[in-house]
């Protein structure tokens, strides 16, 4: 434990390192989410007072879809991304015959990254609120945390999975454009699961993303209680352990079957 603590301060040294040199950066993305909130408020204005999704009114519900799915596709291809780079740089050889498991690596060479669009998302929305006034009532934040933590690891596996098609196919950004159609479609995110033909909700069930999104959105502005988040919470515990034990074992499997094939550097 304490090894892999060192492993992760170093990671997280050079990503801060990285970040501190690109501080033009981090004003472009500020503005970008300004611009994105003020959009997100004007379309619900232009939508009209009285559109209340799932008895929410549309602004907050829009501002929760749109940053959870923006923040699931940024961390899905934070994995790709870190992955294509060790191939681009020529250290993907190196850092595969190394003591540390593949999955470590993999998960250490991204969890700053992926940390910072999580902290990024919950300003996000912390922001849209402030600035606009959106009324919260009696949230249940011990409830949204709960949601929270389930959807990140969710994400996390699917994270992983999108790094093992990298690795065998060199396709992992194929992999993450079919999530993102599937989570603008199907999960509730832009509007309502409800308005979706019957087969389609059934369909978007399959899919993590509804789940944190109805369990998020029940949480913060319906003040639901643990019973009527059992639902979300429920699905979202099945999915992060079956979802993760075999995603780190897709991830080992594809390191392997590139090693016996010579294809590990491949991209």
């Amino acid at each position: 434990m304490l090894r892999l603590a060192d492993k992760l301060l170093s990671i997280a040294r050079r990503d801060l390192l990285t970040a501190l040199r690109y501080r033009t950066g981090f004003l472009l993305h500020s503005t970008s989410m300004l611009i994105e909130i003020v959009t997100f408020y004007y379309l619900a204005r232009a939508v009209g007072p009285h559109f209340h999704p799932d008895g929410i009114a549309y602004f907050p519900f829009l501002l929760i879809g749109a940053s959870y799915a923006t923040f699931m596709g940024a961390g899905v291809s934070t994995f790709v991304h870190a992955v294509r780079e060790a191939q681009v740089s020529g250290t993907m050889e190196v850092l595969m015959i190394t003591a540390t498991p593949p999955y470590q690596i993999v998960i250490l060479s991204v969890l700053a990254t992926y940390s910072l669009y999580l902290v990024s998302t919950l300003v996000f929305v912390s922001a849209g609120m402030i600035l606009f006034h959106v009324p919260l009532g009696n949230p249940n934040i011990a409830g949204a945390l709960l949601v929270l933590a389930l959807s990140v690891l969710t994400a996390f596996s699917l994270g992983i999975l999108a790094a093992s098609f990298q690795v065998v196919m060199q396709k992992g950004l194929a992999f993450i454009w079919l999530l993102n159609a599937a989570t603008a479609c199907l999960t509730g995110t832009m509007f309502p699961v409800s308005v979706l033909p019957r087969t389609l909700q059934k369909f978007s069930m399959l899919i993590p993303v509804t789940h944190s999104l109805n369990g998020l959105r029940l949480a913060l502005f319906r003040s639901a209680g643990l019973r009527e988040l059992r639902g979300p919470v429920e699905a979202l515990a099945v999915f992060s352990a079956v979802l993760l034990p075999l995603s780190i074992l897709a991830f080992s499997w594809a390191v392997r079957k590139a090693k016996l094939e010579g294809s590990v550097a491949f991209y």
